[in-house]
């Protein structure tokens, strides 16, 4: 095995890409908050290009990590110890995989540890952008109103003793804050987050936790701040450490942090960055004013359908997205999907085909070398759900229509809270956002009692008559019969 670090870069096999400039020479003008899998596969893979290019050399990255767990701990050990580098494999549906040593990260901070390190990157005035990738469910709003709660413990912790953040939201205005002070200037913020108008999310998280502390401060940034909207596209499974060894006897490099990918890539930015940005457009990343048209294509067809295809094909006994495709009931039950419920709905940019889009969608999740775990897209459902089903759900439901298959999608949700599949297995649904009562409520009796938990009270589940009896009989059907003859029986009321 070749170690993998900055001295070491020249002596890898000849089949590793490297990066395609001097390390040395970079500089920081990036910080990223939650440095996972997709980040290190997707935006600092555009970065990674960018600063081959003459006079990028000043967009560099610095990680930052925030979650302070063992995992976190090892995955910044692994990275500081190998100066930034970590190999990325790119699997296509045919064809070789390859194998590159990204470069891009050329820094790394562990929050918890050293709270004071990221602020002082933050008030750099070389810094320029902050970008983050926290989740769907890390934005802390409340489902209802989408207001930022400001009474969870971290938020009144971060607001009470600024000069110590633990949430992404007190460290990027602490570090506004520090720039107001000192004429620094602002930075752009930019969510790479899977939301609808994310950019426009963030923008009102940092505006309330600002005005929360500081009106002042609050209206500076409103003034100054640029948060622009983007759309984020690449499938990045989990890496266990099964995939970690078989990547790195892949590939010959011992790698402490290795991820792996799909071979398409998409990024989709508005062009609104206060303090400058890299020319990511030579790099194939595309900027638009249609961003939200793009991000409405992406939610509701491609994330939309991993929410559709990961509960009923886990109660199926399936372990992996392809295997779930190569069932003929589910892979059509996701084409009828989007074919019927979703497609209707959209618009689509110029010279962009829907159709075209949802056959991409379907062979991208059939590719088997990929071996996206469902468990890992089933997971945080209950923020998931809302985000990426909500918007076709209440038209729908506005319009009386076909109501069905989000109904049956929404039982196998709540059979799949049960933590138990269709052979009796158990398994621990991993929903880290559902409060006590919540949890009371997916485990009551009563088979409808769940589409109560918070999480939903905003889809308007009560507004199309018939919704909840589908969903309660679906559910029993599903315990009865199994979820592959409930999905069956649905499409043969169709034929």
């Amino acid at each position: 095995m070749y170690p993998l670090h900055a001295s070491s870069l020249a002596a890898l096999p000849e089949h590793i890409g490297r990066p395609g400039y001097d390390r040395g020479r970079l500089g920081t003008g990036i910080v990223h908050f939650s440095v996972g899998n997709f980040h290190r596969a997707h935006q600092a893979v555009y970065l990674d290009r960018c600063l081959a290019l003459a006079g990028q050399e000043g967009w560099g990255i610095c990680g930052v990590g925030l979650i302070d767990s063992p995992a976190e701990r090892a995955k910044a050990d692994a990275i500081r110890a190998q100066g930034g580098l970590y190999t990325l494999t790119l699997f296509p549906p045919d064809g070789e995989p390859s194998t590159q040593a990204v470069g891009s990260i050329v820094e790394y901070l562990f929050a918890p540890a050293d709270p004071g390190a990221v602020l002082a990157r933050l008030g750099d005035p070389a810094t320029r952008i902050v970008t983050l990738t926290v989740t769907e469910g890390g934005y802390n709003l409340e489902e209802a109103t989408g207001q930022f709660r400001l009474d969870t413990p971290d938020v009144a912790h971060d607001l009470a003793h600024p000069e110590a953040p633990r949430t992404v939201f007190g460290f990027i205005v602490a570090g506004l804050e520090r720039r107001r002070t000192t004429g620094t200037g602002p930075y752009t913020v930019l969510s790479c987050d899977n939301l609808q108008h994310n950019g426009e999310v963030i923008r009102r998280c940092v505006l309330a936790f600002a005005g929360a502390g500081d009106p002042g401060l609050a209206t500076w940034i409103e003034a100054n701040v640029t948060f622009p909207c983007c759309m984020v596209d690449r499938i990045t499974p989990g890496v266990t450490a099964d995939d970690a060894a078989r990547l790195n006897a892949r590939s010959g490099v011992d790698d402490g942090a290795p991820v792996f990918a799909e071979d398409f890539i998409q990024w989709v930015i508005e062009d609104r960055f206060c303090a400058g940005r890299p020319a990511l457009e030579r790099v194939g990343v595309e900027f638009s004013d249609e961003v939200a048209a793009y991000e409405q294509i992406k939610l509701r067809m491609l994330n939309a359908t991993h929410s559709m295809l990961s509960y009923p094909a886990l109660l199926a006994g399936y372990g992996f997205v392809y295997e779930a495709l190569a069932d003929r009931t589910i892979h059509g039950y996701l084409h009828a999907f989007l074919d019927r419920d979703v497609i209707p709905l959209l618009r689509a940019p110029a010279g962009m085909s829907l159709g075209a889009y949802r056959d991409t969608i379907l062979r991208r999740f059939s590719n088997p070398a990929i071996r996206d775990q469902l468990a890992r897209i089933a997971s945080d459902g209950a923020a998931k759900i809302p985000i990426f089903l909500g918007d076709t759900l209440r038209a729908l439901l506005a319009a009386g229509g076909d109501h069905r298959r989000l109904a049956f999608l929404f039982a196998a949700f709540g059979r799949y809270l049960d933590g138990r599949d269709d052979r009796g297995t158990g398994f621990e649904p991993l929903e880290p956002h559902l409060t006590t009562t919540d949890r009371a409520l997916a485990t009551a009796g009563d088979p409808g009692a769940f589409l109560s938990i918070a999480n939903f009270k905003g889809l308007g589940l009560e507004a199309g008559p018939g919704f909840r009896a589908n969903v309660v009989d679906y559910r029993k059907q599903i315990a009865a019969e199994g979820v592959l003859a409930t999905l069956a029986a649905i499409a043969a009321e169709e034929s």
